[in-house]
């Protein structure tokens, strides 16, 4: 015991001297948990907060050209503004520009009269149907100029159809509420009720939604759930820039040999590095997870929510450490330099962590790269700290993640030993 705290102490002297390393296991992972949750809040308020900006340019004076644009304020997905003539600021695309908006409709002069002419002819068409009038539908042409909605070419085809339908669902709302007066008014001489109105057309059946929590809980996704547990993940996974080429200076340095002719093991060695680098991942979880917790609210960021099982989450920290060391053990082992070791490890782990999930969500991810999604360790542990942060998940539910993650961390502990034996090292 004598020896391996002796070891500690070694190893955290030497970590201490690591500015570099210290700087890529903290720095910069709170810098990029900082400004990737700042750039994807920002999205998700642009669509949580209606922050698109929705240009109308209107020419017609009719009043349901003013009906369909009081059904999309309605809706509250866009700010709106509005204007009468696109040709007074150099054209539609102009007004856009000028107004930063991303979306502009515009109204053709002729909507309302095309509008009532298509509703005059349903309604005649079903007065005769139903045997309540004797005169044929008329043969006026039911067309409606259509309405031309101009997008910025950098929106997402998601968003776009979803605006488009959003507008569809104001334009048929308009046009049924149309059809259905001029139906009402035919029939009775009289005007269609606000009560028969509200049941024709807003009648509709409710949607219960339900969360598919572990715990039933409803969850609100926010950046800042998603990315401080995956950068604290990646933070862990990044000590092999330390640790690697630690392992490595002290092969090529010859201290591994001379341990031999010691009275003591070349494994006390290892292990005191793992428990040293295992007690940074527990400050990296802990630093990252209080910069959420405490300063994003100043800064303006959705605060980080900690689960409830506090137990849970120090076991899936514990093991995602161990994984990570694991993971920075073996590059050690096996790289000949310093610098194999700093190149292939950093890049190696940015590799991961994209087929992982950290950088795409995993089920956007196309089914080639299903395979190797499930062969990164860091896939494994962000799926863990899901269950806690998302799914409400107690340690029992998070078996199905951690057991993958637990065999990964074996095996590279077992190919680690095996690369020291090889090596003659051990």
């Amino acid at each position: 015991m004598v020896k391996l705290w002796a070891s500690i102490r070694k190893d955290l002297l030497i970590l201490t001297r690591d500015k570099l390393g210290l700087t890529l296991m903290f720095g910069m992972p709170i810098v990029l948990v900082l400004v990737i949750t700042s750039i994807q809040n920002s999205t998700f308020e642009l669509v949580n907060e209606n922050r698109f900006t929705f240009l109308i340019v209107n020419h017609d004076n009719g009043e349901l050209s003013d009906k369909l644009r009081e059904s999309i304020k309605a809706m509250g997905s866009f700010r709106i503004i509005e204007t009468y003539d696109e040709t007074e600021s150099g054209g539609i695309l102009s007004l856009m520009d000028k107004n930063d908006a991303i979306l502009a409709l515009v109204i053709p002069e002729t909507f309302t009269a095309d509008l009532e002419k298509k509703s005059l002819k349903v309604t005649e068409r079903v007065m005769f149907d139903f045997g309540v009038s004797d005169v044929p539908p008329s043969h006026v042409s039911d067309t409606v100029n259509s309405l031309k909605l101009y997008y910025t070419p950098v929106l997402q085809e998601s968003f776009r159809h979803s605006f488009q339908s959003a507008v569809l669902s104001a334009l048929q709302l308009v046009e049924n509420r149309h059809t259905l007066e001029t139906i009402y008014q035919k029939i009775s001489n009289k005007d269609l009720p606000e009560e028969l109105e509200n049941q024709l057309l807003h009648n509709k059946t409710n949607i219960e939604e339900i969360p598919a929590s572990k715990d039933g809980a409803n969850v609100v996704l926010n950046a800042t759930q998603h990315n401080v547990p995956a950068w604290t993940i990646f933070a862990m996974f990044f000590i092999v820039i330390s640790l690697g080429s630690g392992i490595v200076r002290e092969k090529v340095s010859g201290s591994f040999i001379r341990l031999k002719t010691m009275p003591t093991s070349i494994l006390v060695s290892i292990l005191s590095k793992q428990i040293t680098y295992l007690f940074v991942s527990i400050a990296q979880v802990i630093v990252i997870f209080s910069i959420g917790m405490y300063l994003f609210p100043v800064v303006g960021l959705p605060k980080l929510e900690l689960p409830n099982d506090l137990v849970g989450l120090l076991i899936v920290s514990l093991i995602c450490g161990l994984c990570a060391l694991s993971y920075a053990l073996c590059v050690g082992v096996f790289s000949k330099t310093q610098e194999q070791a700093n190149g292939f490890g950093a890049v190696s782990i940015f590799i991961l962590a994209a087929i992982g999930g950290l950088l795409v969500p995993s089920f956007a991810m196309p089914e080639s790269f299903r395979i190797f999604m499930i062969l990164s360790p860091l896939y494994w542990c962000l799926e863990s700290f899901h269950d806690l942060f998302l799914e409400g998940g107690k340690l029992a539910n998070m078996m199905p993640n951690l057991f993958p993650l637990i065999i990964i961390t074996l095996f590279l502990q077992v190919l680690a030993f095996f690369g020291l034996k090889k090596k003659n090292l051990i």
